[in-house]
């Protein structure tokens, strides 16, 4: 991997002075160098910060197809950072040792299990420091003294079922073999505690921590390891570290995300949601350990809590979305409000500190010209530690804000507008309508350019982008969140086609050129576009979406959660409903040209899905373009370098044969798209066989 490294503010002033005069659209060569922040740690005497910078293989250049790789750094101050681990070594789980000697991480070594390793912070070679012989660890913490790691692994190997798989008997019972994970303490020192201590869990547990001085532990759990019983039935009990019994169970209706312990062990601070209809965990809640008891500190708000950090004096740090932007809020150990502090421009995405020692909060940020980024917190203002991606510089941005309508119910919608560069030209621009998934997620006006996300790449073409937070969406209060239930496609899809209503009154879009596109469920609203709207929409771009909401409930992994927070019935209740709010039904609208594309190994929602509304076009619209892709061993969204690169180039081509002209009528483009030329490959580069590399 050819890295970019970090470079100081100075450097960074005069890159930016530079690029003004040679600046350049956004490509989607760019999207796939992309770098930013990931896991986040702080040293406990607040001096250091560890961090890991994510990216793919930069394909465009011929690396090797691959997935994402983390890289360990540790930075003392903005702009000074320094890197611990050969390229080999692709971290996860960053923490410092508690007495700040060491980072340790999770990391897969060749041939091995996954287990704790640690590099020294004065330099030095890493090392492992614990593991679970037959199993991969996946989580870990430090006792206080620095003596204990607790690990969280996998469930033992099941040798006798490994050995009918190499026979040949490897069927798979659906939803039947589970096994739990288990809970070690293992011992620390100049040798790896080859036999930890176990410690007995309740149920299935996919998440844990240690209270200070180890004085218990929390762990979540569920009824199985589904994901539908992680979003319906998920709950936090409080354990005895030495026995495994439950002292106490937070009884909370709904989701669960980011649970923290207070310094003392006498609170825990809880994202959850207020009721099992509750589409997200948005509001805030303090717990006490003693009764797991809890009271909600933000409920009724219009507002998402995001993450949250308790601090070493025991007030808590919370990141909260508010609509499209977002602030760093404080409360008091009472829960009374503190302060609340304004970032500006910055998406404030994770809060980091530490609960036993100086108050140093760390933030990860983004913002419309960068992705996320190390931040810290400095009186009332956030100091910016590191800089990714310095060629950013050279960009044109088109011009980015919250942008708020009125639905024709009256209801204020807002949502995150990007322009073309240079603005819109009279008569408006052709415009994509780029609709998230969930639907209970939301836009914030930070950094919106992805793989499947067309943003500034759009833009520097002369596109406007718009990212509507449509009825559904969280970050507006859970009432608003709930607006969409018991009636798919209304008012969710229509407040779509009235953001296009007010952008075209404001000049900004071309009625005639609206395209469309999303995943997931903005999967499902481009495949609504494309037929009940298709009136509205010139061109569509669906991927991983919803066609058929029958055959949805039994081919995907969620039930219980669409029925809960989406639908408010099952299929049965009312199966001509059903039909009528699924975009197979309406294909005989459908004159929007559409290109499907999809992850054949998605649960989510099964690959049939896509398959269903290319075939009905076909059959039922062959004059209508489609197109049908699969990308192999890919699931709900692309996780390989590969696939995300193919995906952004097909669908800014779709749109440039379809949206950019306005000609619905236009031959499909070519089904292989053009690569760069340093791709492995393209047309540049000599074909070489590399099927042993």
């Amino acid at each position: 991997m050819n890295r970019l490294s970090l470079i100081s503010a100075t450097l960074f002033a005069s890159v930016s002075l530079t690029a003004a005069a040679h600046a350049r659209p956004m490509t989607p060569e760019d999207v796939a160098k992309l770098e930013s922040v990931g896991a986040m740690a702080v040293s406990p005497d607040g001096e250091r910060i560890a961090f890991t910078t994510s990216s793919l293989p930069d394909v465009t250049e011929g690396e090797k197809d691959g997935s994402f790789t983390q890289e360990l750094k540790v930075a003392s101050a903005p702009g000074d950072a320094r890197a611990y681990l050969p390229d080999d070594v692709s971290p996860g789980g960053v923490a410092f040792s508690p007495d700040g000697k060491m980072v340790s991480f999770l990391w897969t070594k060749e041939d091995e299990k996954r287990a704790v390793w640690g590099v020294p912070v004065d330099g030095g070679t890493y090392k492992k420091l614990a593991e679970v012989e037959d199993a991969n660890v996946r989580s870990y913490r430090w006792s206080d003294d620095g003596t204990t790691l607790f690990l969280l692994a996998n469930a033992e190997e099941d040798k006798q079922r490994e050995k009918q798989r190499k026979a040949g008997f490897n069927a798979q019972i659906y939803e039947e073999e589970f096994k739990p994970a288990r809970l070690f303490a293992a011992n620390v020192g100049d040798e790896v505690d080859e036999e930890p201590r176990e410690i007995a869990l309740p149920g299935f547990v996919s998440a844990f921590d240690i209270a200070p001085g180890s004085a218990f532990g929390i762990v979540e759990t569920a009824p199985t390891p589904l994901v539908d019983d992680s979003y319906t039935k998920k709950r936090v009990n409080i354990i005895d570290l030495n026995t495994g019994d439950v002292r106490a169970v937070v009884e909370t209706p709904g989701k669960i995300d980011d649970v923290e312990i207070s310094p003392n062990g006498e609170q825990l601070s809880l994202i959850a949601g207020v009721d099992m209809n509750d589409p997200a965990a948005t509001t805030l809640h303090l717990v006490d350990t003693a009764t797991g008891t809890y009271r909600a500190l933000n409920a009724g708000a219009q507002e998402a809590a995001v993450d949250a950090e308790w601090l070493g004096d025991g007030r808590l740090a919370a990141v909260v979305h508010v609509g499209a932007q977002s602030v760093l809020r404080m409360y008091d150990p009472d829960g009374s409000l503190y302060k609340e502090i304004d970032p500006g421009e910055l998406i404030l995405t994770r809060v980091e500190s530490i609960t036993n020692g100086p108050d140093v909060v760390a933030v990860a940020a983004n913002a419309p010209k960068h992705p996320n980024e190390l931040f810290v917190l400095n009186g009332e203002t956030f100091t910016r530690w590191t800089t990714h991606n310095p060629w950013l510089s050279e960009i044109s941005f088109g011009n980015q804000r919250a942008y708020t309508y009125t639905a024709r119910d009256g209801q204020q919608v807002e949502g995150v507008l990007i322009e073309p560069v240079g603005g819109a030209p009279e008569g408006g621009a052709p415009t994509i309508m780029n609709v998230h998934g969930g639907p209970e997620a939301h836009e914030s006006n930070g950094w919106q350019t992805g793989y499947s996300k067309p943003g500034q790449m759009a833009a520097g073409k002369g596109y406007a982008v718009f990212l509507p937070n449509y009825r559904g969406s969280t970050g507006y209060g859970v009432a608003f969140a709930k607006q969409h239930q018991g009636n798919y496609t209304d008012p969710e899809f229509t407040d779509i086609v009235d953001a296009k209503r007010a952008l075209v009154a404001e000049g900004i879009t071309d009625a005639d050129r609206t395209g469309i596109t999303g995943g997931s469920y903005g999967g499902y609203a481009s495949a609504w576009g494309a037929t009940a709207h298709s009136a509205e929409y010139a061109a569509s771009v669906m991927f991983v979406g919803i066609s058929n909401q029958v055959s949805k409930f039994g081919t995907g992994d969620i039930p219980y959660e669409m029925y809960n927070v989406h639908s408010r019935k099952w299929p049965w209740d009312d199966w001509q409903a059903m039909l009528e709010v699924s975009p197979i039904f309406h294909v005989d609208k459908a004159e929007t040209p559409i290109l499907i594309m999809h992850g054949d190994s998605d649960t989510r929602v099964d690959p049939g899905q896509s398959l269903e509304l290319y075939r009905s076009i076909k059959i039922r619209k062959p004059e209508t373009p489609v197109r049908m892709v699969f990308y192999p061993d890919e699931g709900h969204g692309n996780r390989r370098a590969g696939s995300r690169y193919d995906y952004s180039l097909r669908m800014l081509e779709w749109f440039d044969t379809y949206l950019m002209t306005g000609d619905r009528k236009a031959a499909m483009p070519a089904p292989r798209p053009q690569l760069a030329e340093g791709a492995k490959g393209s047309s540049a580069d000599d074909v070489e066989d590399d099927s042993e590399d």
